[in-house]
């Protein structure tokens, strides 16, 4: 290749770069790449299954927590979300430790109720006062959590 007197290698007229061709090719195989990494990436809200598992979790640890305490304690739901009560000196107290707090449902999941607010409350031997279940939605896809008499703790989905 012969050298110019400035020192640089001077180039062919075919020889100037990347064609418009393999730019495109590029930047498609990009995009491509790109939204197979969008489409694999979770649901920041995790899946309505793991919603109600992690519900159905904390009531069997309320149910627990009823039997220890030796008082009961109670779960309460409504369209916006769920948290628990323990009875102490006749009225109902809001417990505060982390798996007890007050939880909202998830952005855009659903919660079918029998009625618009539901209290389970859990005696000290881990009976239920009544048999309950919440179904949740979101983006078409369900699960449900049922709670029997016995204290049993149920998710289906």
């Amino acid at each position: 290749m012969p050298i110019s007197a400035a020192g640089n290698s001077r180039r062919r007229p075919g020889e100037r770069g990347f064609t418009l061709v393999e730019l495109m090719v590029v930047v498609t195989v990009i995009g491509l790449a790109s939204g197979v990494a969008l489409w694999s990436l979770p649901d920041p809200r995790g899946r309505v299954v793991e919603e109600a598992t992690r519900l159905a979790a904390r009531t069997r640890a309320a149910r627990d927590l009823a039997i220890i305490d030796s008082r009961p304690v109670s779960l309460w739901m409504t369209g916006g979300g769920y948290g628990f009560d323990q009875r102490i000196g006749g009225r109902w107290v809001p417990l505060a430790d982390k798996p007890f707090r007050v939880a909202s449902w998830a952005e855009g999941t659903v919660a079918q109720l029998a009625q618009p607010q539901l209290r389970v409350t859990f005696d000290p031997t881990g009976l239920a006062d009544r048999p309950a279940e919440v179904r949740l939605d979101r983006d078409g896809r369900g699960a449900a959590v049922t709670i029997g008499g016995d204290g049993s703790v149920a998710v289906d989905g």
